[in-house]
């Protein structure tokens, strides 16, 4: 049976989801970037799909061969674990559960259908959905960021449009417009501060 223990009083697990090509890595990059006290835990999620150029180990991703997942995701050691565009991806418990009980905010990017796991897992998380000013211009962030072969981003882009139905399982839906990645961040912020005020004394139990 999985340990579970709960984490320090006010401290959340904090969930940004949303479709591919949203943004959620350039909000979360911009988070990063403002002071918080304590300093927001952002959790390294492990996968099995290839590093892309950019990306690096234990930065952007943990990256696993297939035979190590599966033998962490055995033994109980993802919060989450789901097959997403043709590979694997976990959300480490340990990660969460040391940061909750060291009493930080714990901001966890990941794809609709891990986000709907964790909540059943993890009641008092507090789910954030980035959405687009459209779905077009959606379209047009995932074309021109060319990670994907064309068979990958028609799979991307038709998922996309699946996920965006799911928002009304979030507790808040913020707009991630254009050029506009410092209000998404602030606004993030608000939003944790509000929810931190109205319950000082939520544990989450991971």
């Amino acid at each position: 049976m999985t340990d579970r223990r709960d984490g320090a009083p006010g401290a959340m697990l904090v969930i940004i989801s949303g479709p591919s090509g949203v943004g959620k890595d350039t909000v979360i990059d911009a988070l990063r970037s403002r002071q918080h006290r304590p300093e927001y835990h952002y959790v390294v999620t492990c996968t099995t799909r290839p590093p892309r150029a950019y990306e690096a180990d234990g930065v952007h991703y943990q990256f696993l061969d297939r035979a190590e997942f599966e033998r962490l995701d055995q033994a109980g050691e993802f919060l989450e674990a789901n097959f997403v565009h043709a590979n694997w991806y976990g959300t480490p418990r340990a990660q969460v559960r040391d940061a909750l009980a060291a009493g930080r905010d714990v901001i966890l990017k990941i794809d609709v259908q891990g986000a709907q796991v964790v909540k059943e897992e993890v009641q008092d998380a507090l789910l954030i959905f980035l959405v687009p000013p459209s779905l077009e211009d959606l379209f047009v962030r995932l074309r021109s960021r060319a990670t994907e072969t064309a068979d990958e981003l028609d799979v991307r882009q038709q998922n996309a449009a699946i996920e965006l139905a799911r928002q009304d399982d979030y507790d808040y839906v913020v707009v991630n417009e254009t050029d506009e990645v410092e209000a998404v961040a602030a606004r993030i912020d608000q939003i944790i501060d509000e929810e931190r005020r109205r319950h000082p004394g939520r544990r989450v139990r991971v």
